[in-house]
């Protein structure tokens, strides 16, 4: 009996174990509402899986059209590997590929594809958080499926503008494309693929990092633009192979020309940047800001340094995790991004660490500026298992000719004030060698 019952226990253990890794997962640190939303996404694709696999005949030309779609695409996974794709590098051209299999293919094939693409992905270019992945993957997949049988019924529908036969049959998705309505239909489509894709994506992003504004989340023109180059060049390919396969061979080339093209812009743009929050690096910020120091000594301009520290950051990783943690910083970069003006200058130097120039700003404003900053992060609540997580940050102020005549005085100077603010209490905002300032919170609203 003591055996037994201790086999009983042991198997217990096992099982609250397991529940308590798979309670640590990264998906389950989200917030309830994103994970309704991907296991929502996710349900999707399946059920519409499971409704179109028995609907839809196997044909031969079909199945040789889809290997041929993935073996462009592997290809160029593969070119991206080879040149590079650190984090932060979220453009790819792969899209030149899912499009003309949500027009030439039928609709499920939409459902399929993404997902040898996204392991590619993972295992071949860089390794991911696995519900990322997936999450990107199925909202591919939703939005190919919706834009496909749109475009399916619209060219099996026998209205006025489909392109048809002498004898009055409608002619196939292959042969659509060369007429004038064929590829008006197949742009909208398209684009319709893109619009979906996006939003979906956004609302992911939103209930990821609720502080990030929609408008930069639904419309960016740099994006667009990369979205619009991406269906031509879809849509190109679709006509191409939709006369022939073996055309395939003259598209490749030009997409991996143009794929290459746009990682390497955004290599360039990867290695000024910070990874984690999207901001100027340390290097670049210093760069940047030596030149505005210079301009500003010549012009007779005030301007005035802050380093701005996340209060009790270390607490926050060990208590909620790492991943936690980074989200914690891309929210505390999103909300300081858009509290400035276009012309001031943002960086992260490391660790918790942020730095802002502000051209032009003297003593008063330079400590109105710091002020909303510490303000708006107070008013930062971000989601947990168990509760609601709020941010306070500590701000050192240095100013131009006041505090120093150059980056690193200014950089000491701001330091020295961070030091002083965190000695008194966190959450406020200092000016070096003022001792009174930051003796007590700056605002006392328990909201903030």
């Amino acid at each position: 009996m003591a055996v037994a019952e201790y086999s009983v226990t042991d198997s217990e253990g096992s099982w609250t174990r397991q529940i308590c890794q798979i309670r640590h997962w990264p998906l389950f640190t989200q917030s309830s509402c994103l994970i309704v939303f991907i296991a929502t996404v996710v349900t999707c694709d399946l059920i519409l899986l499971a409704i179109a696999v028995p609907l839809t005949p196997i044909l031969v030309r079909d199945l040789w059209t889809f290997a041929a779609f993935l073996g462009g695409a592997a290809v160029c996974v593969e070119a991206m590997r080879r040149l590079g794709s650190p984090a932060g590098v979220s453009r790819d051209l792969l899209g030149a590929w899912w499009l003309p299999a949500l027009l030439l293919l039928p609709p499920v094939y939409s459902l399929l594809f993404p997902i040898p693409i996204y392991i590619l992905l993972q295992f071949r270019i860089r390794r991911a958080v696995t519900f990322r992945r997936v999450f990107n993957a199925a909202s591919v997949a939703l939005s190919g499926f919706a834009s496909s049988s749109v475009f399916h019924a619209v060219m099996d529908s026998g209205l006025p503008f489909v392109a048809k036969h002498g004898d009055g049959s409608t002619i196939s998705e292959e042969t659509v494309l060369t007429s004038g309505s064929g590829v008006a239909v197949a742009v909208v489509c398209c684009a319709l693929f893109t619009c979906i894709h996006t939003a979906v994506m956004s609302i992911g992003v939103r209930l990821s990092a609720p502080e990030t504004p929609w408008r930069g989340l639904l419309w960016d023109g740099e994006a667009a633009l990369t979205d619009g180059a991406e269906l031509c060049v879809g849509i190109m390919v679709a006509i191409l192979c939709g006369l022939s396969l073996l055309l395939l061979a003259v598209a490749l080339p030009p997409v991996l020309l143009l794929q290459r093209g746009l990682l390497f812009q955004q290599l360039q743009t990867a290695a000024r940047t910070d990874p984690k929050t999207g901001l100027l690096n340390a290097a670049t910020w210093e760069g940047e800001a030596d030149a505005e120091l210079s301009r500003a000594l010549q012009s007779g301009r005030p301007m005035a340094v802050l380093i701005i520290d996340i209060d009790h950051f270390k607490k926050v990783n060990d208590t909620h995790g790492h991943l936690f943690g980074d989200q914690v910083l891309l929210g505390v970069a999103n909300t300081l991004t858009h509290q400035l003006d276009e012309s001031d200058i943002i960086g992260r130097f490391g660790g918790e660490e942020f730095v802002v120039l502000l051209p032009g700003a003297d003593t008063a404003k330079a400590h109105q500026v710091a002020e909303r900053l510490r303000a708006r992060v107070g008013r930062m609540a971000l989601p947990t298992e168990d509760a609601t997580v709020t941010i306070t940050i500590s701000i050192g102020v240095a100013l131009l000719l006041v505090h120093g005549r150059d980056l690193l005085e200014l950089l000491t100077a701001a330091d020295l004030a961070l030091y002083h603010a965190k000695d008194t209490g966190r959450d406020r905002v200092c000016l070096p060698n003022s001792p009174g300032d930051g003796d007590a919170p700056l605002s006392e609203d328990p909201s903030s």
